[in-house]
Order: C-alpha cells, then sequence, then structure tokens
C-alpha cells in the first residue's frame, strides 16, 4: 500500500510518527517576543502630542480592534449617555488589522460573517474574503459610525490597573502621564496582539535585513498592502521562516517578486480550495433587503459550525448553508458521515468514529491535490502534505499558495519537523547546510497561550484582594470566560472558557459585547455600584470547561499554538485545557449567555454574581 492510500490505523501511526519527530526536535519549539508590551514602535503614524487626562469616566476599554469597537458601541446604545473611553497602543482603530499589512493580508472566514456591524453601517465586503486593507477601513467604518473616535485615545498604553477601594473604581495610568479612574474596565488586547520570533540562536546576528510579518518593511520591498508590486525584491534572495495561516498569504505574493524566495518550513499547513471572488452587489442587495440579515448568517455559520461537536439533537437536522465556505463545508462532512452510522452506533464512540472517518477523507483529499497542483517539483509536493488531523492546526485556504512552489524561483527548505538550527550573519542554516540570503521574513505569529494573560496584556490588574497573576497562578478562572472573582467590574472579551468559536473570533465579541453592554445598562438604572463574580460559580463553571473533551485529540498533534507547541497533556490540567471552550459548543453558549442576559435585565441580577 502506497503511503498516499494509508489505512485509518496507518494514517494514526504516521501522525503519531510526525508528532513525535516534532516533539523531540532541538530547534523550532519556543520562541521569544519582538516587542514587549507597551513599547510597540508604530511605523504607520506619528505619535500626536497631547496633554495627560486625569478625570474619570463610566466605561472604559484597552483595545481598539474589534473588540473594543463593538463592545463601546453596544455600551453606547445601551447607556447613551455613559463616558466612554477606549486606549490602544496603534495610532488608529483596527487591532490586529491595524498591525498585519503584509502583502496579501486577507481574512480566512467569509467577509459576510467576519466583518461585524455590515447591516448596521452599511457596508458591502468586495469579495467573499476581504483584503486587509478593507477590513482595517472597515474598523474605522465603525469607528466613525458609533462616534467612537472622539473617546479614543491611541498611542497610549496602559501600565498599571488598580482597585480604589473608596472610591469603587479602578484606576489607571498610562505611558502618556495618563491618571483616571474608570467605574467599568473591558480589556480587549486579542489573541493575535504580541508578535514572536523564533527563539533560535543568531536571531540577532543577521547582517542583512530582517523583520516579522505584522511589521512589514515596504521602504525595503517595495509596493504596498494595497498590491503594489514588491519592486524592490527583483535582486533579493529571500528566507521566509514559518508556513502557517500568515505565511500562506504573503509567500505567493513573494513569489512573484523575488529574485529566490526560500521558504524554511518545520511543519506544512493543510491548504484547502478557497474560491474567492468578488461580491455581487446585487446579489449582496437581495441577501441584505430583510432586516436582521447578518444575525441570521451568524446564527447559521456558527449553527453549522458547531455540528464539529457531534451533538445527536443539532446533527440530524438539515441545514441550509448560507456561507458555503471551508469552514462550514468541513463540518457538514462530519455531519454526512454521523447521518450515516447505524441506531448502534449513535454514542460518544460513534461520534469519534465520524469525525476521524470525515478527518481520513477530508486529509487524504487535501494532500492529494497537493499532488495535482504542485507537479513541478515532487520532491517540494511531498514535503507540502500534511500528516496530522485537520483540526490540529488552523484549517488554512488559498487558491495560489501551492502553486508558488511550481515557480523556478521558489524553493522549500522543508526540515523534516526539526526547525531551522541557527542565523548566521550571511542567512539561515538548516539541515547541515547554509543559505545565504539578503533578507529574512519570520512568519512565526504572536503569543497564544504559551504565556500568562497579564504578560500579553503588558500590565498588572490588582484587584481588592491582590493580582490578576496571582489568582490565575494555577491558571485561568472566570465565569464565562468574562469576569473572575474578586475583580469587580472588570470584563474580559477574550475566547478562552467562553465559546470559543476560532472560526469567526468577531461573532465572539458581538456575543460578549451584548452581555456586558446588559450587564452596565441594568447596573446603571438600578443605581448599583459593584458586580462580581461568586467563587462557587467561579469553580462551578472551571469544573464545566475542564469536563469537555476538547483536549483529548489535541494531544496527538503536532506542535503548535492550539496545544501550546506539544505541552499539552491528557491527564493533567495545561494551558491548552484551561483555555478550552464551552463544552457544549458556540451555539450553546451564546444562547446561554443571552438567556442569562435577558433574566438578569428583568429581575435586575446576573446569576453567579454578588451586586451592590
Amino acid at each position: 500500500m502506497t503511503i498516499a492510500n494509508l489505512d485509518s490505523e496507518q494514517l494514526r501511526q504516521k501522525y503519531a510518527q510526525e508528532r513525535d519527530k516534532r516533539l523531540n526536535a532541538p530547534a523550532g519549539r519556543k520562541f521569544k517576543r519582538l516587542e514587549q508590551p507597551g513599547q510597540v514602535a508604530d511605523p504607520h503614524l506619528p505619535v500626536q502630542p497631547r496633554e495627560p487626562v486625569s478625570d474619570t469616566v463610566n466605561f472604559t476599554f484597552v483595545g481598539g480592534g474589534f473588540s473594543g469597537l463593538i463592545t463601546s458601541a453596544r455600551v453606547k446604545e445601551a447607556v447613551p449617555n455613559a463616558s466612554i473611553r477606549i486606549l490602544d497602543q496603534a495610532g488608529d482603530f483596527g487591532g490586529v488589522w491595524y498591525w498585519n499589512r503584509y502583502p496579501g493580508a486577507m481574512c480566512d472566514t467569509a467577509a459576510m460573517v467576519y466583518m461585524p456591524l455590515l447591516e448596521e453601517t452599511g457596508h458591502m465586503p468586495t469579495r467573499k474574503y476581504a483584503m486587509g486593507p478593507e477590513i482595517h477601513e472597515h474598523t474605522r467604518r465603525i469607528g466613525r459610525h458609533y462616534d467612537l473616535y472622539k473617546h479614543a485615545l491611541f498611542h497610549t498604553a496602559v501600565t498599571d490597573v488598580s482597585w480604589d477601594a473608596d472610591s469603587k473604581r479602578w484606576r489607571v495610568k498610562t505611558n502618556r502621564g495618563d491618571d483616571f479612574t474608570t467605574k467599568y474596565l473591558a480589556v480587549g488586547t486579542g489573541p493575535l496582539t504580541v508578535a514572536q520570533l523564533p527563539d533560535i540562536p543568531g536571531v540577532d546576528s543577521f547582517n542583512g535585513k530582517a523583520f516579522h510579518t505584522s511589521r512589514w518593511e515596504y521602504e525595503y520591498t517595495g509596493g504596498d498592502r494595497f498590491g503594489a508590486p514588491l519592486t524592490g525584491l527583483a535582486d533579493k534572495r529571500v528566507a521566509i521562516i514559518g508556513t502557517g495561516a500568515t505565511a500562506i498569504q504573503c509567500i505567493p505574493e513573494l513569489a512573484k517578486y523575488a529574485k529566490e524566495l526560500l521558504v524554511f518550513q518545520r511543519t506544512p499547513s493543510a491548504v484547502d480550495i478557497r474560491n474567492n471572488h468578488d461580491i455581487d452587489p446585487e446579489w449582496f442587495k437581495g441577501v441584505s433587503a430583510e432586516p436582521g440579515w447578518q444575525q441570521r448568517w451568524l446564527d447559521n455559520f456558527t449553527t453549522i459550525w458547531g455540528l464539529i461537536g457531534g451533538r445527536p439533537a443539532e446533527i440530524m437536522k438539515k441545514y441550509d448553508d448560507l456561507v458555503q465556505d471551508g469552514w462550514s463545508e468541513l463540518a457538514l462532512r462530519v455531519q454526512s458521515v454521523f447521518l450515516s452510522l447505524k441506531p448502534e452506533q449513535l454514542n460518544p464512540e460513534g461520534v469519534m468514529l465520524a469525525m476521524e472517518q470525515s478527518d481520513d477523507e477530508t486529509t487524504s483529499r487535501i494532500r492529494a491535490r497537493v499532488d495535482e497542483v504542485v507537479t513541478a517539483d515532487p520532491v517540494a509536493a511531498e514535503g507540502l502534505k500534511a500528516w496530522y488531523r485537520q483540526l490540529c492546526k488552523r484549517p488554512t485556504f488559498h487558491d495560489e499558495y501551492l502553486q508558488a512552489f511550481n515557480r523556478p524561483n521558489v524553493k522549500l527548505i522543508d526540515t523534516d519537523g526539526q526547525g531551522v538550527d541557527r542565523i548566521t550573519p550571511t542567512g539561515v542554516h538548516a539541515l547541515g547546510k547554509d543559505y545565504d540570503v539578503d533578507l529574512i521574513i519570520y512568519a512565526s505569529g504572536f503569543e497564544f497561550q504559551n504565556t500568562s494573560f497579564t504578560s500579553r496584556l503588558g500590565f498588572e490588574i490588582t484587584g481588592p484582594e491582590g493580582t490578576l497573576t496571582d489568582a490565575w497562578a494555577d491558571g485561568m478562572r472566570t465565569l464565562h470566560g468574562r469576569q473572575t472573582q474578586g475583580f469587580p467590574n472588570l470584563f474580559l472579551c477574550q475566547l478562552s472558557q467562553a465559546a470559543r468559536f476560532a472560526a469567526n473570533v468577531p461573532a465572539n465579541f458581538l456575543e460578549s459585547a451584548r452581555a456586558i453592554a446588559g450587564v452596565v445598562k441594568s447596573m446603571e438604572e438600578n443605581g448599583k455600584e459593584t458586580i462580581d463574580v461568586t467563587k462557587d460559580a467561579q469553580d462551578a463553571w472551571f469544573n464545566l470547561i475542564m469536563s469537555g473533551a476538547a483536549r483529548a485529540q489535541r494531544d496527538e498533534c503536532t506542535p503548535g499554538y492550539y496545544n501550546n507547541e506539544g505541552a499539552l497533556k491528557i491527564d493533567k490540567p495545561s494551558p491548552s485545557g484551561i483555555s478550552s471552550g464551552y463544552p457544549h459548543g458556540p451555539v450553546a453558549f451564546f444562547q446561554l449567555q443571552r438567556d442569562w442576559v435577558e433574566r438578569g435585565l428583568q429581575t435586575g441580577e446576573f446569576e453567579g454574581t454578588e451586586i451592590a
């Protein structure tokens, strides 16, 4: 039997072999920060001088990306007279889309559901998968639509947050000399905030040009983020280290213009078809004619993705797939296999069997596609095949990535799971060989769950009883992933211990914003000062999260940020396990949250909290 036609047991053995090879590799699994939070240099806009602020406001949000924009907009709608402040280290709204300006940057979820508040702002995405500049402009559109710019302090990094017991307010200090208080504080710096470099020897020794993809230097490469040619690379030998979601998007652009492009790979991405295309205005007009259209699309996409969890009550139903992209198709494939099971197989073991069978079919097809597309170099084609289950890493979709390896100027340096050995003054050393280059591009991503929450924030939060770092010394503890005991009036906008709906991150923020705005509205209408989580409710929620099965498969995966670079162990809590989502899936979590908020608005009491 050829390697292309492995049966399920042989696939499991192959996956284990590839995992162990990488777990035992001496290089490639450690990272270091590109910049320290609070010390981020902004190459895009100059810092504008301003006077420090020393007042008090009702609501402060740390972060100017989608989470900050959506939450601030909803709070403003719920409490029109509330004074609001938004803080961000960048020079404008945008979050990760402010910083990520590399060529080819785009969302990997359909724009109709990825770009929030389309209906409210009246915007039609230009393509099914929008490019980075359009997404960034949409964040600015939201800021203008809700008049949020007047509330924003840009190029401002929080340095300290502490609870003032006398005033029952959070005291916020920044690197711009600000020292103000706020009744409510929300933090949403996002999962893609702190850029990281591979921690390999010699990173600082290179004498040529080097940069991280989130700090792209068009002055060197030529071109711009809108797609102008990268003319500066015409005589350059370029190395890119990393083959994850970012590299998938920028490598095709580099391949078009670099004299030579060397792609250094530890583990290949599983790259499926994207089929991107322009959105027809007449089609969009029909889709958006009925009020509430985007929420229906969001609910549809979330429901279909929730089929991955294999809950019989949902998986037996038929769904009209509105989005029709790789994410929803993946979920529907799981459903189709599940529906083929016999009645006696409709149990947890049967669900796992269905998921594995669907995964085997899908990953085998994706590997076969590599051979169909990459015809110029059979060795490269073999190296580009991903030997792990599709959800071990974030699924990727692209129409030009694999095709780039048919170009004569593009060479795959597959390190067979070992990673790059070191950086030299003249280039990259891997597999016992030196590769001299003019430019090194690090597509090495961001800190995810391999560092503490406050470390990624860049500042400490000190509540009435101590710091958040100490409170979470044994891992995150929350209620609904949004509030944590001992830190009154503090809200967290993030994915862990909540829906953890990674297929469409902004959808998580739309739901958390609804909850936060509801709490603030109720508190203000009822003249209340503080809301805090009870320990019993927090403990119960933690136990529920840890009871989920999200960890089981990832222990078998090759190292990556989904399993904390392979550090996950099934038999004990880990950053990955503690950061898992609601075990019943995003649909159930979002409904739980909506019901929780509705009951609270009716009664003035929010289950699992103490209000004073």
